[in-house]
């Protein structure tokens, strides 16, 4: 698959088949996944997979809000994947001090390249995903038992696509570039 029609042909899924997607190709994912920029390549980002269908329902049930289409599309995925970063790493220097104004915000542009080099992988291998923004990460990291030196960045959904989304429309090149 050539690059440009990965980034252009991947989508957000939310219905998947109930088939597992085995862990030699979630291997190769994050392996592919790993070689996305960090900070000063700190290399924060982690993937904890889970399986477990009891602790993705508890994670749809006690930690989505009470955000229903969240709760709904969990339930329905085969695997979940949280995305975790390394606290105090990305966007800090050794001594502590921030070298840039963003302070600790950093960690979640790390975690954002990672997730979509992850999406981008998992579409290469023809598996789906949708990345979730709306759930209670410290609810997250407690039922999955994350130690506190890490947060939940973000809960990705992988599973084999039940149809091929339609791609939304697109604002004009000429909307997102401006030179000056």
């Amino acid at each position: 698959m050539e690059l440009i029609e990965g980034i252009k042909g991947r989508r957000s899924v939310r219905k998947f088949t109930d088939e597992k997607i085995s862990r030699e190709t979630i291997e190769k994912i994050v392996d592919a996944a790993r070689f996305a920029p960090t900070w000063k390549n700190s290399q924060t980002p982690g993937y904890v997979v889970v399986e477990n269908r009891e602790i993705i329902d508890r994670i749809a049930e006690k930690a989505t809000f009470s955000f229903s289409h969240n709760k709904d599309i969990i339930k329905g995925a085969p695997a979940l994947v949280v995305l975790t970063s390394i606290n105090k790493k990305s966007g800090y220097e050794k001594d502590g001090s921030f070298s840039t104004n963003k302070g600790n915000e950093w960690q979640m542009f790390d975690a954002g390249l990672a997730a979509e080099a992850f999406t981008l992988a998992a579409y290469n291998y023809g598996v789906g995903t949708v990345i979730l923004g709306i759930f209670d990460d410290s609810k997250v990291g407690e039922i999955i038992g994350l130690d506190d030196s890490k947060t939940v960045s973000a809960l990705i959904l992988i599973g084999i696509p039940e149809s091929e989304p339609a791609a939304p429309k697109r604002k004009d090149v000429s909307e997102y570039l401006s030179f000056i």
